[in-house]
């Protein structure tokens, strides 16, 4: 007899910068959440999709759970706990050592749900620390599994799908099979653009940018998209920094998210960025809906 079809929704969560979207686009096997070294680089729930012949898995990568400083992050932390709720398989990632730091948010984590423990980068020490790592998260939580991982070279996470598989029901496909992602084109590809920025910028810059995608069209007869984008800081100051001498620095961010956009299109691209100064834009209601971010559609 045949086993049936199961699916379900599984959450990420964590600190900021521990792994959850680099986690994500490895068990899915395509780029869709954007990764960098800085903390808070995911501000929206990110939906990917894993579809194997007796199973199908709704990813859902979040925010970094934080403390926040702006009406953004507001945003993003309202993002995250909003996940907590109504999925069969809570992952929470953490990276070895103790669990001194992740007392608050341990406590949201919902009585009696299916909360896997996930120890990321568990390849950058020695088995013995993984083991005490084991032992503080156990009397901190009841966690139905716990699973050490890489995320970045992709050990174990085999065993971490075997895991989750244990806890999905029998369900529908809820997305088409070749669908790895609910997230609108557009939006993708402002990520993509403001990874680059990450990746090249100061440390003081970053979390005030922001990228909207203004026009995107095919050429007539032929495969050229035009994207344009804006670039937004929060600073005059720091506008001559991002656009760089003589605009190498943007450039260099064309340059570079043009390349992963020709992969996500399976097309060239012509990427026109401008850069703008949107003051205090994260403490802006208007704008941030504008741009994406509005409190008022989650849960």
């Amino acid at each position: 007899m045949m086993n049936k079809f199961k699916s379900g929704f599984v959450s990420l969560i964590g600190r900021p910068n521990v792994g959850k979207s680099t986690l994500m686009n490895t068990l899915v096997g395509e780029k869709i959440a954007i990764v960098s070294n800085r903390p808070q680089t995911t501000r929206n729930m990110i939906r990917s999709i894993l579809t194997e012949p007796d199973y199908q898995i709704i990813f859902i990568d979040t925010p970094g759970l934080h403390k926040p400083r702006t009406k953004l992050g507001n945003y993003m932390l309202k993002s995250a706990q909003s996940s907590l709720g109504g999925v069969d398989v809570i992952l929470y990632l953490v990276e070895p050592g103790s669990p001194e730091r992740e007392e608050e948010n341990l406590a949201m984590l919902p009585k009696n749900a299916n909360v896997i423990l996930v120890i990321n980068k568990a390849d950058t020490v020695k088995k013995p620390e993984i083991l005490l790592t084991i032992d503080a998260f156990s009397k901190k939580y009841d966690f139905c599994e716990i699973v050490p991982i890489s995320a970045l070279s992709g050990d174990n996470t085999e065993a971490l799908l075997a895991a989750i598989g244990k806890y999905l029901n029998p369900g529908p496909k809820y997305f088409p099979e070749d669908m790895i992602t609910d997230q609108p084109e557009r939006q993708i590809i402002a990520e993509m653009i403001r990874e680059k920025a990450l990746t090249f910028l100061q440390e003081e810059i970053p979390h005030g940018i922001a990228v909207e995608i203004m026009s995107m069209k095919k050429r007539n007869k032929g495969e050229l998209v035009d994207v344009e984008a804006t670039v937004y800081c929060e600073r005059e100051s720091h506008k001559p920094i991002l656009i760089g001498k003589k605009g190498v620095m943007l450039k260099k961010i064309g340059a570079t998210a043009r390349k992963d956009i020709e992969l996500l299109l399976g097309s060239p691209i012509n990427l026109q960025l401008w850069v703008k100064v949107r003051k205090r834009w994260r403490d802006n209601d208007m704008i941030l809906r504008d741009l994406g971010y509005d409190a008022r559609q989650i849960n």
